[in-house]
């Protein structure tokens, strides 16, 4: 199959592009019936024969699926079709997504304040890096990797053990909802912008903003999620 011929035909097929397009074309099957409830995908490397493309890019665009409750897929046995529409809600391992929109804005949000009051200059550099990196990375899996380091070392910073330790428990649902996002959602650049903004306000020592900051980041994904869900 030709992937110029999905909804990405005219843009560039870097990576990120090449995972959007392989989900595009599974999901249109799922939700069309011609992948019915009960087929089982074929395997990772065959689909990425047929698309032309690698199996880590195959692995995130089933990742989606599955995040948006059309797949499940068991170890052994391989990836089936569980539903031919998109769930109420993403399903993210341990938590869903309603879950972390519910409860982030009560942790990272007094955190990203407290980390502009209390952060090291060894923790502001590292942020700046992260930053730099994630503005230049085209390689969705390390982006998703750079993003959950973001949010985990603004935890540490606010020096609140609770915090902290809450955002590590999250950190992998974090983690597969921003790849879920950043596919269907096309979040990535709007997420750079954003996380510029949290930085500057922690490199500024200013508490509020930094708050204000953190929480338009996270009613954008909000809005994002729902976008997806209410389709």
């Amino acid at each position: 199959m030709n992937l110029s011929d999905s909804r990405t035909a005219g843009r560039p097929l870097a990576r990120l592009s090449a995972a959007e397009a392989v989900f595009n074309v599974l999901r249109a099957e799922i939700e069309s019936g011609k992948l019915g409830v009960g087929a089982k995908l074929n395997s990772e490397a065959t689909l990425a024969q047929q698309y032309g493309v690698s199996r880590s890019v195959v692995r995130e665009a089933l990742r989606s699926c599955t995040a948006l409750g059309l797949t499940v897929t068991r170890t052994g046995r391989g990836t089936f079709v569980v539903a031919n529409r998109v769930a109420k809600d993403l399903v993210l391992g341990q938590y869903s997504a309603r879950d972390l929109t519910e409860a982030r804005p009560h942790i990272e949000v007094p955190a990203a304040g407290l980390a502009a009051e209390r952060r090291s200059a060894e923790e502001l550099a590292t942020l700046r890096d992260i930053v730099a990196a994630m503005s230049g990375e085209d390689d969705p899996e390390v982006w998703v990797g750079l993003d959950s380091s973001f949010h985990a070392l603004i935890a540490r910073a606010s020096r609140n053990k609770v915090f902290e330790n809450v955002v590590a428990d999250i950190r992998d649902a974090l983690a597969h909802q921003s790849e879920t996002l950043n596919m269907v959602a096309d979040r990535q650049h709007a997420s750079d912008e954003e996380h510029r903004r949290i930085l500057a306000a922690i490199e500024a020592g200013d508490a509020a903003t930094a708050r204000i900051a953190m929480s338009q980041h996270l009613h954008a994904v909000g809005i994002a999620l729902d976008s997806i869900l209410n389709a």
